[in-house]
């Protein structure tokens, strides 16, 4: 037998807020989702690529294979080695600090949905760290106007990893805007 809702009781209302464990399951699938693809398309490329192979796909853009010993653009990539392990520190650290947030803040979709965005990109690139020793990069696009900041204008290579870090980081910063811009 059902029961009958007591008059003037207010209904149940289901929205990530309410409903925080399953707000923090949805950004975290996202994040795994992302790892995925990222762990996926790197196995590929290494089973396809020798290091330096490169496949014209566009006039612009270039299917490579291009291990990265530092950080973005290639920062720190000549050091001894040190910087794995630095690196790879500070990417389980940040994904550490980006799983609390979420936890905290599951409710907050678009503040969510960046931090998921950039806790599946860190982890990829943990995860070549630790196995391989460097990033695995792949996507190479290039275009002559960009010779003015880089040689013969190539962009350097990146992975899925490092889109999906690109798109957190605009999506964080586009929540800030928007939540100065309601402030007002």
């Amino acid at each position: 037998m059902a029961r009958k809702p007591q008059a003037g009781a207010a209904k149940p209302t289901y929205s990530f807020k309410s409903a925080g464990s399953a707000g923090l399951l949805t950004w975290l699938a996202l994040a795994l989702l992302l790892l995925i693809a990222d762990q996926f398309t790197k196995v590929l490329v290494l089973g396809y690529y020798q290091l330096g192979d490169s496949t014209p796909v566009t006039s612009f853009f270039n299917l490579v294979r291009v291990h990265n010993s530092g950080a973005a653009f290639s920062f720190l990539a000549g050091a001894s080695g040190w910087q794995r392990w630095f690196f790879t520190g500070i990417g389980s650290v940040a994904a550490l600090v980006i799983f609390w947030l979420l936890k905290s803040h599951a409710g907050q979709k678009l503040f969510s949905f960046a931090l998921a965005c950039i806790l599946g990109g860190a982890i990829g690139n943990v995860i070549d760290r630790i196995l391989y020793g460097y990033v695995v990069d792949f996507l190479q696009f290039h275009w002559a106007w960009l010779s003015l900041v880089f040689p013969g204008g190539y962009f350097p290579a990146f992975n899925v990893a490092d889109s999906a870090i690109s798109v957190g980081a605009a999506c964080l910063i586009l929540d800030e805007l928007l939540r100065v811009r309601r402030a007002r």
